[in-house]
C-alpha cells in the first residue's frame, strides 16, 4: 500500500521494483488482489496491464487500521496503545510531539460530557 500510496496509482511490475527483498512477481500480483478485494485497492485496465489506485486517502486508511490494532492488541483501548508507545524504549518523542499530544488530551476532555 505504501508504494501505491506514494506514487498515487502503480501497475503490479511498479510494486514489484520498488519493493526491497520482493517476493515473486506473482506473489506481488496476489498481494494487490487481496488488497483489492478488502477495497483498499481499485484497479482499471490501461492497455494491457491493471493500474491499481488506494480507494481512500492515507490518513483515512491509516486511521482505520490503527482502530484495528487497537481493537486487536489493546483490549480496544487508545490508552494502552498510547502507552505502548509512548513508553517505547526506541521511540523518543520530542518536546513538539509531547505538546501535540497533550493538545490532543486536551481537546478530548473538552469534548467529554461532564459526569
Amino acid at each position: 500500500m505504501d508504494i501505491v500510496y506514494n506514487l498515487r496509482e502503480a501497475t503490479a511490475a511498479e510494486v514489484h521494483e520498488r519493493l526491497p527483498d520482493a517476493p515473486t512477481y506473482t506473489a506481488v500480483r496476489g498481494l494487490l488482489r487481496v488488497l483489492l478485494d478488502k477495497g483498499h485497492l481499485r484497479a482499471e485496465r490501461e492497455g494491457t496491464h491493471l493500474v491499481y489506485r488506494p480507494t481512500r486517502p492515507r490518513e483515512a486508511e491509516g486511521a482505520s487500521m490503527l482502530q484495528h490494532v487497537i481493537r486487536t492488541f489493546f483490549d480496544g483501548s487508545p490508552a494502552k496503545a498510547m502507552a505502548a508507545l509512548v513508553g517505547a524504549a526506541d521511540l523518543r518523542l520530542d518536546d513538539r510531539e509531547l505538546a501535540r499530544l497533550s493538545a490532543i488530551v486536551a481537546g478530548a476532555r473538552e469534548k467529554e460530557p461532564e459526569p
